[in-house]
């Protein structure tokens, strides 16, 4: 079956072509078809790579350059149960933005649609890339596409500015991938993961390996949004269209931590690098920061923004554990955290459609009488903070799991306070918003800039089901027979470095499991209470936020988020350094 791992890449690239020749020869509803069509077969292609990969998976070798007495070559793609999910996930999520952006964004269809076919294909390549180098292109290819998206709606400062943090802070990080690939390549002489990890095996980390994988997670936690590399995240999501922002929180954050997980395993494990304190400490950090910061905020996009540093720090933190548990409770998360975060960028994206608006005290129960778009955002908000058996919290159940097992229970109450305050933010501004409580005003809370809407007269009923779906599938994550069996075993895939290189490298099948069962997850009581107790303070702090505003001095902490460039990229050199130099200390 590795003749299907290439379609995922081709068949949105292609589409983007066909878009581009046909816009002044074929019917604009054809073209749209396209689009959406060639998004879904993607979804398609990626459930079937799952199948594939429970069966063993595959191995695709461009034009018959394979291997030789494990030196490799060639280019390959391969199969693994997380990269195919990412290209499921990615592809279910772009095809409800194209559909969205028919009524969303009727003014340039052509090019939007073209380049997020392109994002596309490009984060597909990337989720199955078994090279070094390709990994870096394909990323560098998604983020071209990424920085013209967010500044689609050109028609004022703030895309500018927002396209331009996000274009040199990013475009920094790649740069560091490039530099720290370069670094493996002089040591290893390999591009390969597999071929990289057999060359490190057996050798003590010296520095040259250090300052390499240093360089190379930092670029991707930069492109992943990862505090101290997070600042440019709230500038670009506030001012890119709505469903932009919900293929970038859904999909495209998300895929750097994909990017640091494999190429730790696959490469930089075998060299006995431990990372994963330090990881650990980072996602606690990136998880507390972002829902502070979410807290904050009344523009509701940039709220959003903060919640996906907050659970992208959790997520990190289940990486950091080094487990296969840990690796599959981070993949749980980020399926429910990337349908249920893009779900509320829709939902953000009928406010404006409808209200004109994005700021929470502007918008003081404006929205009474919109019944099913509050039910949506309250439901988003809850599953986003883990009520038991909603949404995330078979991710938060297996990240207490593993961080127990190693010794770290201390992350898992930060972490599920974390995900409280963020969904805070979301509540109280549902709250305010739909139902008129609290105050009008709010000292704490900062103004930010006006929001672009899209014309008048836009129809918000397909707008409206768009989120609602992604929602709605969100809350179920935490209830698919199977699915906590199945992260597992794709965590195992993931963590098996001998494994990966044998299948990759010398054509060794991956060792078949029984049959995976269709059960659900029950959790432990730890974390149905933890998860009860998130909830309760999640609805306290937002009944704080609107009836007894805080005040306490945040001054100095949104002045670190000060929108200028020129800062962020001192924090991005700054955060590799001390990554840099924590590693070299520890792994002496």
């Amino acid at each position: 079956m590795s003749w299907m791992l290439p379609l995922p890449v081709v068949v949105p690239l292609l589409a983007a072509a066909v878009v581009v020749a046909g816009d002044r020869l074929l019917p604009g509803r054809l073209l749209d078809a396209v689009g959406i069509g060639a998004a879904a077969s993607v979804c398609a292609l990626g459930i079937a790579l799952m199948l594939v990969s429970e069966r063993g998976g595959a191995v695709q070798w461009f034009g018959g350059w394979r291997p030789h007495a494990g030196l490799a070559i060639g280019i390959a793609f391969v199969d693994d149960p997380f990269g195919a999910g990412m290209i499921a996930l990615a592809g279910a999520i772009v095809c409800v933005a194209l559909l969205y952006s028919l009524t969303y964004l009727t003014e340039a269809a052509r090019l939007f649609d073209t380049l997020m076919l392109v994002c596309l294909g490009a984060l597909c390549g990337f989720a199955v890339s078994g090279d070094l180098f390709n990994l870096f292109v394909w990323l560098e290819l998604a983020g071209v596409a990424a920085y013209a998206l967010t500044g689609f709606e050109m028609r004022d400062i703030g895309p500018l500015q927002g396209s331009v943090n996000f274009a040199i802070t990013n475009t920094l990080g790649g740069y560091l991938v490039l530099t720290g690939l370069a670094l493996t390549y002089a040591r290893t002489g390999a591009l390969n993961l597999a071929q990289i990890g057999r060359a490190l095996a057996g050798h003590r980390p010296d520095g040259l390996v250090v300052v390499a994988f240093t360089l190379i997670a930092a670029g991707f936690l930069c492109k992943a949004a990862v505090v101290p590399f997070h600042f440019w995240l709230a500038d670009a999501y506030a001012v890119a269209p709505a469903p932009v922002c919900a293929v970038f929180a859904g999909v495209m954050t998300d895929i750097g931590l994909l990017g640091v997980a494999r190429v730790y395993w696959t490469a930089f494990s075998a060299a006995g690098l431990h990372i994963g304190g330090l990881l650990v400490v980072l996602g606690v950090v990136s998880a507390l920061l972002g829902g502070t910061m979410a807290y904050l905020q009344r523009h509701l996009k940039r709220m959003l923004a903060y919640s996906v540093v907050c659970h992208i720090g959790i997520m990190l933190a289940g990486i950091g554990l080094l487990s296969p548990r840990g690796v599959a409770g981070a993949a749980d998360m980020l399926l429910a955290h990337g349908l249920a975060t893009a779900g509320l960028f829709l939902a953000v994206g009928v406010v404006v459609a409808r209200l004109r608006s994005v700021d929470e005290l502007h918008l003081h129960g404006r929205a009474a009488g919109m019944h099913a778009l509050a039910v949506v955002w309250t439901l988003g908000a809850l599953a986003l903070v883990g009520v038991p058996y909603l949404g995330d919290y078979l991710g938060h159940a297996e990240i207490d799991a593993a961080a127990n097992a190693a010794g770290r229970a201390w992350a898992p109450p930060f972490l599920w306070i974390a995900g409280a305050l963020a969904s805070a933010a979301l509540l109280r501004a549902g709250a305010r918003i739909f139902l008129g409580a609290g105050r009008r005003h709010d000292p704490l809370l900062s103004p930010e800039m006006k929001e672009t809407p899209p014309r008048r007269g836009t129809r918000t009923r397909p707008l409206l089901a768009g989120s609602g779906l992604l929602v709605g599938l969100a809350a179920l994550v935490s209830v698919v027979p199977g699915l906590a069996s199945r992260s597992e075993y794709g965590g195992e895939r993931l963590v098996g470095r001998a494994a990966y290189a044998a299948h990759v490298l010398d054509g060794v099948p991956v060792a078949r499991v029984p049959r995976l069962p269709f059960s659900l997850e029950a959790g432990s009581g730890e974390s149905v209470l933890y998860g009860l107790g998130a909830t309760f303070l999640a609805a306290l702090l937002a009944w704080i936020g609107l009836y007894r505003p805080l005040r306490i001095p945040v001054g100095g902490l949104k002045a670190l988020h000060s929108g200028v460039v020129g800062d962020y990229v001192m924090w991005v050199v700054v955060g590799t350094a001390l990554l840099g130099g924590v590693w070299a200390v520890t792994m002496r």
